[in-house]
């Protein structure tokens, strides 16, 4: 047993939002004051954008880890070097846990919930250490919210438990006893975030995937499953959860687990630069400012391999200099608009894109004596491919091997943009 020092510990964790206040901070040990959160916000003012800011920062005495999701800060604090994915990590997973408890991870639900956060966790971790971060267990020990609670927030209940949940018994943590259901079925969501940088000319500089395997399980009892890929060569890197057999994905490359009971993430994987990543659209940009001869925009999309899906949620957000005063723009498919605020021209296509290429074109007015921009601007391409795995991953069998009755089984594949980006 190794002994770690206490002061590698994570101190404290502050939710702060996008303009600086704090929405709730938790201490592990002796009160942190918030003024350690200088440097952080020092930092969001440099970036500008809130996805920006580095997400390790060094202040005089600590670090300070941070994420921003649900247009909320999650920022730990740590006296001493600790590995910072580890830090990034507990705290995805933290909000992941108030997502599943109350629907979403917002300041407002957070405040109206301040009782159950800090319950929590409190259970999460112990002194600073991850303790228990598994759903199901946490679900055990903090009843979550019922509606007639929402409806009611006046009950005499007690919301912890006082004995330790049944699965902390057993040598398979993750899963409760005495599961049963009238109907066994699971599904398994496939979501991959297809993220590349492309230049005007239509070569891909970089492209990765980033993708995650989703689970609903409602089978009784305890389910032993086997799950076999087509092409399980493509999850090279690869992070699994602790119900995994290791020892079976290596020697046969397959996914044998005992899963737990409800939604949880079976393994994240990326797909980089050493397997071949088909773009599925393409963006042909012709944008020029020039006050002499006018400024003017061109920018063509359209289909790049043909796979029979239907993209949905297509956009394109292009950001604008300072100098545009306005933009008169035709799209030939969909419709545009101008933010005067952010200096941002969206044009939606939504399912308009088909088989042929469509077009955006128009002109652009800049203040008079304002200086122009030396670089085209960066757009950013937003899209959704339902039935389709961008990677090629495919699940080919999931058996069900310990168990007497026949789940109801279900894969469906997703491709979203991540950072998608194209060079004007």
């Amino acid at each position: 047993l190794t002994v770690v020092p206490d002061k590698n510990m994570i101190h404290t964790i502050f939710v702060a939002g996008a303009t600086g206040d704090i929405v709730f901070e938790k201490h592990y040990k002796a009160p942190v004051p918030r003024s350690v959160l200088d440097a952080f916000f020092e930092a969001l003012t440099k970036a500008g954008d809130p996805e920006e800011v580095p997400p390790c920062i060094p202040s005089s005495r600590h670090y300070l880890i941070s994420i921003f999701r649900e247009k909320l800060f999650f920022i730990a604090v740590v006296q001493s070097e600790v590995p910072p994915l580890f830090v990034i990590s507990l705290l995805h997973r933290i909000v992941d846990t108030f997502v599943d408890y109350f629907g979403q991870a917002s300041e407002k639900k957070l405040q109206q919930e301040t009782v159950i956060v800090y319950q929590v966790l409190e259970e999460m971790l112990d002194n600073g250490f991850p303790l228990t971060t598994e759903l199901n267990l946490l679900k055990e020990m903090v009843r979550p919210p019922t509606w007639m609670e929402i409806l009611d927030p006046i009950s005499g209940t007690k919301r912890v438990k006082e004995t330790l949940p049944t699965g902390q018994l057993t040598n398979i943590q993750w899963r409760r006893q005495g599961v049963k259901y009238a109907n066994n079925e699971i599904f398994i969501d496939v979501i991959e975030h297809l993220d590349a940088v492309v230049d005007r000319n239509g070569t891909t500089i970089a492209a990765e995937i980033e993708g995650k395997m989703m689970v609903k399980c409602r089978l009784s009892g305890t389910p032993d499953l086997v799950m076999n890929f087509a092409n399980p060569r493509l999850l090279d890197d690869v992070s699994f959860h602790p119900c995994i057999r290791l020892q079976k994905w290596s020697s046969e490359s397959l996914l044998s687990f005992v899963p737990p009971d409800g939604v949880f993430e079976l393994c994240s994987y990326v797909v980089g630069a050493q397997h071949q990543i088909a773009l599925p659209v393409y963006v042909k940009p012709t944008i020029i400012f020039s006050e002499a001869l006018g400024s003017k925009l061109d920018i063509e999309v359209g289909l790049k391999q043909s796979m029979g899906k239907q993209i949905e949620e297509l956009a394109l957000v292009i950001p604008m200099p300072k100098c545009v005063n306005s933009v008169s723009l035709t799209p030939s498919v969909g419709s545009w608009a101008f933010d005067q605020i952010t200096k941002t021209v969206r044009w939606d296509l939504r399912k308009a894109l088909v088989d042929r290429p469509v077009t955006l074109r128009g002109s652009i007015s800049t203040a008079a004596g304002e200086p122009m921009p030396d670089a085209p601007p960066t757009i950013s391409v937003n899209f959704r491919i339902p039935h389709f795995a961008s990677s090629g991953l495919k699940v080919s069998r999931l058996d069900l091997v310990s168990e007497r009755y026949k789940p109801f089984k279900g894969v469906k594949y997703t491709t979203i943009a991540g950072k998608f980006q194209v060079r004007a």
